[in-house]
C-alpha cells in the first residue's frame, strides 16, 4: 500500500496544468482592484502598508516559515492596486517571481503559509496582463507545486497536508491551496478544497479523512472535527467552537486549559479559507453554523476568564478580528494598525469593504468527496508500520548473514584438496 499510494503521489505531480484559466465568479481572489479603489489613503492602516511597501523587500524563500517576504510582496501589490504606481507593480511582480522555486528543501506547513500571499499579489497586479511571459512561468510552477514532495513523508505535499492535517498545518495548506486553484481556474481541484473545508469545520458527511491527534478536546471522540460544534460542553464546560486539534497542542483536556497560541495559528488559515470560498460563491462563512464567528468567540471567552493573551489574537494574529467582525458583524477587540500575519493582513484596511457572510457570484454547492490514499495519517509512523519496517531490517540481516555462511561452505567444498607440506630441503 505504502508503494502504491507513492505512485499515486507521483503521478499526481505529474498532472498538466489546467489548460487555462475560467472565469471567476468574483472579480479578485482575496479582494478586487475596484475595491481598493474605494479604501482611503490615509490613517495609521494605510500608513503601515504604504511603509511595508516602500521598505526592503528582502528575498523570498518559501522553505523558511517564518519569512516575511511574502506579506511585504502583498503590502505592495495592494499599494500599487490602489494607486496605480507602475514602479510597485513592476516590484511587486519581481517579488511574486522571486519565490520560485525557494521551496525546495522545506516543509509544506512553510509553503502553506507563504504561497497564498503571492498568488493574491499576482492577482491584485494583474500579471497575466502586465507581463505574460512571467505569467506563463508562475502559473506552471504555481500548478506543480501544489503537488511537489516536500517534507515530512507523512503529509508531503500541500494537498495531502489540507486534505490530513486537521490542525494548523492543514487550515494554512487549504488557504494556498485554494488560491492557487482559483488563480489557475482549477474547478475540479477547487470543489474538493471546499469540501474538505466543509467538513473540517464539522460537516462529517461530506468529508472526515482527517488523521486527529489526542481527541480530549473533541465533543465526541467518535466523530471528531476541526471545530467542536453548538452547545458542545465537556466536565460542565463549554468547548462550543474550540479548535480540539490545536487546544491540544497546548495540553490534553483541563480547565482552565493550557496557554496556546496554536489555535490562532489555525484560523489564519480556516479565515483565509473562507474568505477565499465566499468569493468563489461559496457559502464558507456560515458552514457549520458559523463555526468561525464561534471559534473567535471562544477564543476570546478564555482570553477573558483568565487574562492569557494568548488567547486573545496576540501580534501577527490581530488581522483577523477585523475581518471576523466585518463578516459577521462582531465585536470583537481589534486594534490598528494590525501586523500582518502569515501570509496575510491589511484587514485593518480592507475590512470595510468586505462586510457580511453571502457568498458573491454564482452560487456553488458541496458534494462528498472520498479521502485519498497517503503514505500515512499520523503525524508520526504508526507503531505498526515502525514495527513491520523494524521486522523486514532484522529479516533482510539474518537473510544475509545466512546467505555469507552458504557461499563460504560452497567455496571451501570446491576448492581443490591442497599438498602436504614435505620436509624442507
Amino acid at each position: 500500500p505504502v508503494l502504491a499510494a507513492a505512485a499515486l503521489l507521483a503521478g499526481a505531480a505529474a498532472a498538466p496544468a489546467p489548460a487555462a484559466a475560467a472565469q471567476r465568479s468574483a472579480s479578485g481572489i482575496w479582494i478586487s482592484g475596484a475595491e481598493l479603489k474605494r479604501l482611503p489613503e490615509r490613517g495609521p492602516a494605510w500608513q503601515q502598508l504604504e511603509k511595508l511597501a516602500h521598505d526592503k523587500l528582502g528575498h523570498a524563500d518559501l522553505s523558511d516559515q517564518n519569512s516575511d517576504h511574502d506579506v511585504r510582496v502583498l503590502a505592495t501589490a495592494m499599494v500599487a492596486a490602489r494607486t496605480g504606481d507602475r514602479g510597485l507593480r513592476k516590484r511587486a511582480a519581481a517579488g511574486v517571481m522571486d519565490a520560485i522555486g525557494t521551496e525546495k528543501g522545506g516543509r509544506t506547513l512553510a509553503l502553506a503559509r507563504g504561497l497564498i500571499a503571492y498568488v493574491v499579489a499576482a492577482d491584485l497586479i494583474d500579471l497575466r496582463h502586465f507581463d505574460r511571459g512571467k505569467d506563463r512561468i508562475f502559473r506552471q510552477w504555481l500548478s506543480k507545486v501544489r503537488r511537489e514532495k516536500l517534507s515530512p513523508s507523512q503529509n508531503p505535499t500541500l494537498i495531502a497536508t489540507h486534505e490530513l492535517r486537521p490542525n494548523n498545518w492543514g487550515t494554512h495548506a487549504g488557504a494556498s491551496r485554494i488560491a492557487a486553484d482559483v488563480y489557475l481556474g482549477d474547478r475540479r481541484d477547487l470543489a474538493r478544497a471546499a469540501a474538505v473545508f466543509k467538513g473540517w469545520l464539522g460537516d462529517r458527511a461530506v468529508y472526515h479523512g482527517f488523521a486527529f491527534g489526542d481527541k480530549s478536546w473533541q465533543a465526541d471522540p467518535s466523530a471528531p472535527v476541526g471545530v467542536d460544534p453548538p452547545g458542545s460542553t465537556k466536565d460542565g464546560v463549554s468547548i462550543d467552537g474550540a479548535l480540539p486539534d490545536d487546544m491540544r497542542r497546548g495540553c490534553d483536556f483541563k480547565d482552565p486549559p493550557c496557554p496556546t497560541r496554536y489555535p490562532w495559528e489555525a484560523m489564519q488559515g480556516a479565515i483565509e479559507q473562507a474568505q477565499l470560498l465566499s468569493r468563489q460563491g461559496y457559502d464558507a462563512w456560515n458552514w457549520g453554523d458559523q463555526a468561525l464567528k464561534r471559534a473567535g468567540a471562544y477564543l476570546f471567552a478564555i482570553a477573558k476568564r483568565t487574562g492569557d493573551e494568548d488567547f486573545n489574537a496576540p501580534q501577527g494574529h490581530a488581522w483577523m478580528p477585523w475581518l471576523l467582525n466585518a463578516r459577521y458583524g462582531t465585536k470583537f477587540p481589534a486594534h490598528t494598525p494590525a501586523g500582518p500575519g502569515k501570509g496575510m493582513g491589511f484587514t485593518d484596511w480592507t475590512a470595510p469593504v468586505q462586510k457580511g457572510t453571502a457568498p458573491e457570484g454564482r452560487r456553488r454547492t458541496v458534494s462528498r468527496i472520498a479521502a485519498s490514499s497517503y503514505p500515512s495519517r499520523s503525524d508520526d509512523p504508526p507503531a505498526a508500520v515502525v514495527g513491520a519496517a523494524i521486522a523486514v531490517v532484522a529479516a533482510a540481516a539474518a537473510g544475509a548473514v545466512l546467505f555469507a555462511r552458504r557461499a563460504k561452505r560452497r567455496r571451501a567444498a570446491l576448492r581443490p584438496p591442497q599438498a602436504s607440506a614435505g620436509p624442507r630441503a
